[in-house]
């Protein structure tokens, strides 16, 4: 009986399997065939992906090879893609909302994929998330097959894999990203001069293998590696994104430069000098404008790639994405470590960007704000009502017409309506987390965030109610704002053609 149930499971999996369509390996999944699918697998990646997205097209041959090695080794898990676009009841089942949008399923149940983005990433994830939380490893030999696919291993060496140290290390492993290992061989502890119980960091960079050297617990030994699985300085880039947010580490120091500029080693060497003193407080990161999508990084943090570089910021992912500006031109060992030491100790003044406020500011009903003028506009002793807004941002562009109107109808009330570019201009304790955001500023109260419809009547309605006014809108108001809102729509019809998702 037994015997025939596996049977059937088998013929049912050899069934669907038929339906599925693969390119390079990866699976075609589609509204129609996505659940049989995950049905059939413990274990899948699912990528959302768009024809016309860069940064999909860049994705898809090293995820074709992951597929391809997961394939070779016989692995349980699968790799899917979805076009988002055409598959239009899974894309909205999973509130895909940008492109490459990846998903990682256990039985049919969706968390998001945390890893990086070349083949070696992905496997390695897939690996660690589906395999046991530390890899056993009885020989040299099946030690050095897992340090040959993967760049950093913590290594744990215990007499008993039950005993209470080696269940503190595989509870550090059960919630890391890290490839771990484990096992109960001296001869493997004594190749690297090991204690035994003890633990290991097994790397070929900085000053390779580390030891462990505290109490072994799992808060402990996760904090450890964590601390020690980067190099003291990395290099931004596609490959490494994930590791640079993903830590544990949430204070970043970014150094803006041309690493084809003669003084980049000399730079890089101050990184480093700090690094070695400030490991674990501060992540230390090199960032080249002309790499990639780098270009868009220097424009969130307000450096010019031709007249800034290289420059020195710190943001605090944490803090309210708070960012910090070393004034100096000389960029050494000694003004660095002086830079991370006031960080480290709460002196260091925030930087809020700016954009030079424009001289006709005030010329039109809704006036413009900046990181310069907010304050006295904003905060005065009048109410305002402010659009933070994304220059990049469709649903900004579609406010835009009502904003406008929004203006005309408050013009002659004693009222501020005002829109800030919030990528270029920061205002102190007021964190922008999505766009657009709207807040209303009460003269001797705090600032209100706007939550409400955003039709010209819901506004209005949200306006009079706070200031105490009565102003109306007309038909011939939403008239105007509809025919504004269609040609923009049509814009952007037009210019749909090419466009990202990060």
């Amino acid at each position: 009986m037994m015997r025939s149930l596996v049977l059937l499971a088998a013929l049912a999996v050899a069934a669907f399997a038929a339906d599925w369509k693969t390119d390079d390996n990866v699976i075609i999944g589609t509204d129609d065939n996505l659940a049989k699918v995950l049905e059939a697998h413990e274990f899948a990646l699912v990528e959302f992906y768009a024809p016309w997205c860069g940064h999909c097209k860049s994705l898809a041959p090293e995820y074709a090879k992951a597929a391809g090695q997961l394939k070779a080794t016989d692995a349980s898990a699968v790799l899917v893609k979805v076009d988002a676009t055409t598959e239009n009841k899974l894309a909205e089942q999973h509130e895909i909302q940008g492109y490459p949008t990846l998903k990682w399923f256990v039985n049919g149940k969706a968390s998001d994929y945390t890893g990086g983005r070349s083949a070696a990433d992905i496997v390695a994830w897939i690996n660690k998330k589906s395999g046991p939380p530390a890899i056993p490893v009885t020989t040299e030999a099946a030690l050095a097959a897992v340090t040959e696919s993967n760049d950093v291993v913590v290594l744990g060496v215990f007499a008993s894999e039950t005993d209470s140290k080696a269940e503190a290390f595989i509870a550090a492993a059960k919630d890391s990203e890290l490839t771990y290992a484990i096992s109960t061989n001296k001869a493997i502890a004594d190749k690297f001069d090991l204690a035994v119980p003890g633990v290991i960091i097994l790397k070929d960079f900085d000053q390779g293998n580390t030891k462990f050297e505290g109490d072994i617990e799992t808060e402990a030994i996760a904090a450890f590696a964590v601390a020690e699985s980067l190099p003291l300085v990395i290099e931004f880039s596609d490959e490494t994104a994930s590791k640079i947010f993903g830590g544990d580490v949430k204070s970043h120091l970014l150094m803006f430069v041309d690493t084809s500029d003669e003084e980049f080693p000399s730079l890089k060497k101050s990184l480093e000098t700090a690094a070695q003193k400030y490991k674990g407080k501060l992540l230390f990161i090199y960032i080249d404008g002309n790499k990639g999508d780098n270009g868009r990084i220097f424009d969130y943090f307000g450096v010019d790639q031709t007249q800034d570089v290289p420059a020195i910021r710190v943001i605090n992912l944490e803090a309210d994405m708070a960012k910090y500006k070393y004034e100096s031109d000389l960029i050494d060992d000694a003004g660095l470590l002086e830079f991370c030491e006031k960080y480290v100790t709460g002196t260091l003044k925030r930087h809020l960007m700016s954009e030079p406020t424009p001289e006709d500011w005030d010329a039109e009903p809704v006036k413009v704000l900046t990181g310069e003028n907010f304050e006295a506009v904003a905060r005065a002793d009048q109410d305002a009502f402010v659009l933070f807004h994304a220059p990049w941002c469709g649903h900004c562009k579609s406010l835009a017409p009502i904003w406008d109107k929004l203006g005309e109808k408050f013009e002659d009330q004693s009222i501020v309506i005002g829109k800030i570019d919030a990528t270029a201009n920061e205002v102190e304790d007021i964190a922008i987390e999505s766009f657009p955001t709207l807040i209303y500023f009460s003269k001797g109260k705090e600032a209100e965030r706007y939550e409400g419809g955003r039709d010209l009547d819901a506004l209005v309605t949200f306006v009079n109610a706070k200031a105490g006014v009565s102003v109306e809108v007309t038909d011939a108001d939403k008239t105007q704002v509809d025919d504004e809102a269609e040609e923009y729509d049509a814009y952007e019809d037009d210019n749909l053609e090419g466009h990202d998702e990060l």
